[in-house]
């Protein structure tokens, strides 16, 4: 196999090192936007578990918290592309060098994303994580409403500290990738600068009270029923423990990931797991999470294939059915004219003709 570098220059390998590298580089999922898209379905899933289990407002909250923190990632993201001129984060590392302000704007909606405390992402998922657990305690047998946002707040916060490890810490893991980074201009990094801004202070609150867009979202005309309110204690609860699984995600994503960022190099010395390895020896669960559950086998098989049978059943029934009734009606048209046509000019011309010529 020739594969064709950048540079557009040409290296051979055998085929067992490229079934390696085709391996470990294209079995993962490493385009930069492909994780913040996933990352948004599941803040969706937050949105609309806020609404299900009666904390309608702190579904809206999180939806407007989301809008700023994830706003200002996909923009960061593009400021990242436009600098490096890829998507692949294995091409990427230590562009924090490079892209400084992209960098810290970048993980100010990372840390909000991870429901940090004092970012803004961490009052409104708090809020529904606090309303998940009071749902439980009145409903004991719904008790996976409460322990699947949970876990989807550590699965949340390691590829989100992952991405972030893969793109700005560590070294270059590509060379010629990173010596033409760059800087985006002013026109990219200012939304960037501004959209940090209420990625951490939206959720605030004042005088102690519960934060302020919160209770905006919470108010309610005269006749409507009162809101489900949440017992501080319920609330303090749901909050430790959602920041005790963002905790353990973000551990799990530095024994994976670990990297020296922003000159501080202790991360890297707690890295001690290997994602390769840990593919190799779970290929099954690696092969079902790079499918993405097989989910869009899933859809072709239920959605796709199914509408693709009915469209050329009803092609061949026009074709076939349809278009032959009509073209037949058609020839029977055509042939009727005809000897419509021949009755007229030889039977009824004729008598008129022969009735002249005989007068």
């Amino acid at each position: 196999f020739v594969p064709i570098t950048r540079d557009r220059s040409v290296f051979i390998v055998d085929s067992d090192e490229y079934k390696a590298f085709h391996h470990v580089m294209v079995k993962v999922m490493t385009d930069i936007k492909k994780v913040l898209a996933y990352s948004t379905v599941s803040q969706l899933g937050y949105m609309m578990l806020g609404l299900g289990v009666g904390g309608w407002a702190a579904g809206l909250f999180h939806l407007l918290t989301h809008a700023f923190f994830k706003a200002l990632m996909f923009l960061g993201s593009g400021s990242v592309i436009h600098g490096t001129g890829t998507q692949e984060m294995p091409q990427m590392g230590g562009l924090w060098r490079k892209m400084p302000i992209t960098a810290v704007s970048f993980l100010a909606g990372v840390l909000a994303i991870c429901g940090i405390p004092l970012f803004s992402g961490y009052y409104s998922k708090d809020a529904i994580i606090a309303h998940s657990l009071l749902f439980w305690r009145g409903n004991p047998s719904h008790i996976l409403l409460f322990l699947l946002p949970t876990v989807g707040a550590a699965i949340t916060a390691f590829y989100m500290f992952r991405l972030f490890f893969m793109t700005f810490a560590g070294e270059p893991r590509d060379q010629h990738v990173y010596e033409h980074a760059h800087e985006s201009k002013w026109v990219m990094w200012v939304p960037l600068a501004v959209l940090a801004v209420p990625s951490v202070i939206v959720g605030y609150g004042f005088n102690g009270e519960s934060p302020l867009l919160e209770r905006i979202l919470s108010f309610r005309p005269p006749h409507v029923p009162s809101l489900i309110l949440v017992p501080h204690e319920i609330h303090e609860m749901g909050g430790m423990i959602a920041l005790l699984a963002v905790i353990a995600g973000i551990g799990m994503s530095i024994l994976f990931y670990g990297s020296s960022v922003f000159g501080i190099g202790f991360f890297k010395y707690l890295r001690v797991l290997d994602p390769a390895e840990v593919s190799r020896h779970f290929p099954k669960v690696h092969d079902f999470l790079v499918h993405k559950w097989y989910f869009d086998e899933l859809y072709d098989l239920i959605l796709v294939r199914p509408s693709l049978a009915v469209a050329r059943f009803c092609r061949a029934f026009d074709w076939n059915v349809l278009d032959w009734l009509i073209d037949g009606a058609a020839r029977v048209t055509v042939w009727w004219s005809r000897m419509d046509g021949w009755f007229d000019f030889r039977v009824i011309d004729g008598i008129v003709n022969w009735t002249s010529d005989v007068v």
